[in-house]
């Protein structure tokens, strides 16, 4: 952990120790103690604790990073009670808003010093017990959740067959290094917006750098929770969001008539269609939010190349610097089977291969088209059962002459490079320290990457490019990036659609499915370790 990102931890802890002093210093006068102590802090913490005669260590435990932050409320608490402040609502405000109440207790209440032995005989009643030990509860799972481990539900087929919609995953926090969240300001277990209503779920008044602790970089094959890039910007209505974000429904609003025309599930039941224009023109029935980092869309998909990497996708497979690298086994694509005369027929292909009716069809005798698992390939050229199994492949030369087809082109947004989802790159992945020449045709590659993740002023114009007001012919990375793709090739919104992960995206690694349910419990899911 880089060491402005530990000053910035304990700046943070040591100015929730030491404003609320302005307050304690009258206070600590009244209880004996001289007021120069309050204004030092954690010395203070420690003074705090030997009048309510609580236990010194507490004072310790503040150095531990963010995990202090949450310990000094709990100090300001007890030494609230030999005040003789008991209430709710006093340990509340002594717990939330230290500076404003202690100078408020003194100054204005100004109460008398009652000691710890006043505070051992006040009985609380029943319901605080309760509301107490849901404090503590929910404060405990937060930290859990923060640094260790998070439940994640799968909302959509992006990775199927290896995941299902509705498995239920623990994310591990520690696989790559625990985040610190940008927005700490955030109710509990609430991700971006409030449940009722379309409020968010958290405040920007603190906002703190990127920072991860015992960071470990994401490795090529890992399933990988993170947030979602092009999620900082969104439509906050129903069939948008990262759906249809803000910068795809832009691209598609310039591009013009056809493919301007968005048709999406307006949470009714039905479908809606209407133009991007009149998305970007409708405030109210489509207002537009900007969301911090932490606080975008859960995405889960395979980290298939890592920062330095060379990635190209040929004919559907994907090739690492040159090398073809394995297809996970429960990856879906969309196949025409031709079956030996006589050796099988459809629903002994569903019976024995575990297909779905919705997922193949007949085409004429012994032709099929079908959606299935690359595993199940493999197994019925084994059983002998197939003559070829060709893939349903997006070929740029079909992509880009049907005027229709124009939502199928893929990052970098650009007809000039004339990509598709099965026929991708080359394209060169950042790494923290490399150096990128810069040259009009990687432009559009690297642009938002460098503006807007690594946060510079960055444009080109008349063939050159400016940085933060400087002509420059290259740039250095400050972060790594990913490439991540979902293993159903033809149904996920991915990298080949809106480009690098940056590593302050990352969330964490999936780890096991603890819980699964389509129509009743999946049983032969649970506890599953995710590969």
């Amino acid at each position: 952990m880089p060491l402005y990102h530990i000053f910035i931890v304990y700046l943070i802890g040591t100015l929730i120790v030491f404003l609320p002093s302005f307050g304690l210093a009258k206070l600590f006068a009244k209880a004996g103690e001289a007021s120069w102590k309050a204004y030092i802090p954690f010395y203070n913490t420690w003074v705090m604790q030997d009048l309510a005669k609580r236990p010194k260590h507490w004072v310790f435990w503040q150095f531990i990073p963010v995990i202090g932050w949450f310990i000094s409320p709990g100090i300001f608490i007890e030494f609230a009670k030999v005040y003789g402040r008991f209430s709710l609502g006093s340990h509340t405000a002594a717990a939330l808003g230290a500076p404003v109440y202690f100078p408020y207790l003194a100054y204005k209440v100004n109460p008398n010093f009652v000691g710890a032995e006043a505070v051992k005989k006040h009985k609380k009643p029943g319901w605080r017990e309760w509301v107490d030990a849901g404090i503590f509860a929910v404060v405990a799972a937060t930290l859990i959740r923060t640094f260790v481990f998070e439940a994640y539900t799968i909302p959509t087929g992006s990775m199927e067959k290896t995941l299902l919609v509705r498995d239920f995953l623990f994310v591990s926090k520690l696989s790559y290094g625990p985040r610190i969240p940008n927005t700490p300001l955030s109710v509990p277990f609430v991700h971006n917006y409030m449940p009722i209503g379309k409020g968010k779920s958290y405040s920007t008044a603190l906002q703190l750098p990127y920072i991860r602790w015992f960071a470990s970089k994401v490795k090529r094959g890992d399933a990988v929770v993170f947030n979602f890039p092009e999620g900082d910007t969104v439509y906050h209505a129903a069939g948008f969001e990262s759906a249809n974000p803000y910068y795809d429904i832009k691209r598609k609003n310039a591009w013009g008539p056809p493919y301007n025309a968005i048709v999406f599930d307006d949470g009714s039941g039905g479908y809606t269609r209407i133009t991007t224009g009149e998305v970007m023109n409708d405030p109210v029935n489509f207002p537009m939010v900007v969301h911090p980092v932490d606080k975008t869309d859960n995405y889960i998909k395979r980290c298939v190349a890592v920062a330095g990497d060379w990635l190209e996708v040929k004919d559907g497979d994907i090739y690492i610097n040159g090398e073809k690298e394995k297809t996970p086994p429960y990856s879906l694509m969309t196949y025409t089977l031709n079956t030996k005369a006589g050796s099988i027929d459809l629903d002994g292909l569903m019976d024995k291969y575990n297909i779905k009716e919705s997922e193949i069809s007949f085409v004429a005798p012994n032709t099929y088209r079908a959606v299935l698992a690359h595993k199940s390939v493999e197994k019925m050229k084994a059983d002998g059962v197939l003559v070829t199994a060709v893939p349903d492949l997006e070929k740029p030369e079909e992509v880009y002459t049907d005027s229709t087809r124009l939502g199928k082109v893929t990052f970098p947004w650009s007809t000039n490079f004339k990509w598709t989802i099965d026929y991708f790159g080359k394209i060169w992945i950042p790494a923290k320290g490399e150096t990128l020449k810069l040259t009009l045709e990687n432009y559009p590659i690297y642009e938002r990457a460098i503006r807007v993740y690594e946060k510079n002023e960055f444009y080109q114009k008349d063939g050159k490019f400016f940085l933060n007001g400087k002509e420059v012919t290259e740039y250095t990375f400050k972060m790594d990036y990913y490439w991540m793709m979902g293993d159903n090739r033809h149904g996920s919104q991915d990298s080949r659609f809106w480009g690098f992960v940056p590593e302050d995206r990352i969330v964490g690694k999936a780890w096991l499915i603890w819980f699964s349910w389509e129509g009743g419990p999946r049983w032969n899911r649970l506890f599953r370790i995710v590969k």
